[in-house]
């Protein structure tokens, strides 16, 4: 364990303690400082206190530094469709069927594990099962992920998520023929209390959530679309579809039972934008529709 001390000065002081420490080392993220002072590892004079404490002059920072820890997560060789990789970040295409992240009983075949395989940087604020990834998208959604490389990337793209900066599009395919052309769903989130494995727009203990959509084109029975994110929250296109009567076509838990033939929802995230964490510049890339969802729109078209 490294063990490193800095006492406040008069311009420091007022400063959140999270702010002090993580500016004493460029290579030191935000959040994973403010685990470490959660964690008791950032004492002031000797005591443990939470992230936004203000600092006051003379005060006494001991920050000891824990060792890291080694993952337990399997690196494993497989093919990863790569859209862009740096010192920093890297963009991959996830195909549908694939777990993002390893799970208790369900340790390998999962990106994470790929991912480990392709690159040895990935940023560990997200503990040992989840390192570099950001954000997520379901096992039968295909699509762009971002995945940071250290923490310092990991910081600045989890901040954008916050502020509702990143550019989030995804393809759909949905029940019902949507009347009107363009919309938005405004409706919070939250854990179903009558199945806790499933979400709900519910009032309680919910999370704010904004989906806008636009319609592609129209079908007998379905509806093409394109969905645009401004919150993250747990299956939120497939539970807002769902909430406003046009549920995603093949979904095993918000869809219909009697379905189109497919394994999964039709859903895939194409078009993903962000700004870079070092060159401050904006990056956006678009990945194509799978083949499986070409021919289910090519079905649809010649029913």
């Amino acid at each position: 364990m490294s063990t490193f001390e800095l006492t406040i000065e008069a311009q420091q002081e007022n400063d959140r303690i999270d702010k002090v420490v993580s500016s004493f080392n460029q290579e030191w993220s935000r959040t994973q400082v403010q685990i470490w002072i959660k964690d008791g590892d950032v004492t002031v004079n000797g005591q443990k206190v939470k992230p936004n404490y203000k600092c006051g002059i003379g005060d006494y920072i001991q920050i000891s530094m824990p060792e890291p820890v080694e993952l337990d997560v399997i690196a494993e060789e497989m093919s990863l469709d790569i859209f862009y990789e740096d010192q920093d970040v890297l963009v991959v295409n996830k195909p549908k069927g694939m777990v993002v992240h390893p799970a208790p009983g369900h340790v390998n075949g999962t990106l994470v594990n790929g991912l480990m395989a392709h690159c040895k940087d990935l940023s560990g604020i997200n503990g040992v099962m989840r390192p570099g990834i950001v954000h997520r998208i379901d096992k039968d959604t295909s699509g762009l992920l971002m995945v940071a490389k250290n923490d310092f990337a990991h910081e600045s793209l989890v901040n954008q998520l916050v502020a509702k900066t990143v550019t989030r599009k995804y393809k759909a395919i949905v029940h019902g023929n949507i009347p009107h052309d363009h919309g938005t769903v405004d409706a919070p989130i939250g854990r179903d209390k009558r199945d806790r494995q499933s979400m709900t727009v519910t009032d309680e203990n919910s999370k704010v959530a904004v989906t806008h959509f636009n319609v592609i084109d129209r079908f007998k029975d379905f509806t093409f679309i394109e969905c645009e994110l401004e919150t993250g929250r747990t299956h939120q296109i497939r539970v807002h579809m769902k909430y406003i009567g046009y549920p995603l076509a093949g979904d095993p838990k918000y869809g219909p039972k009697k379905t189109l033939e497919i394994n999964g929802q039709a859903l895939h995230a194409g078009l993903l934008g962000f700004v870079h964490p070092r060159t401050k510049e904006y990056i956006e890339f678009e990945a194509p529709l799978p083949e499986e969802f070409e021919q289910l729109l090519a079905h649809l078209k010649n029913r």
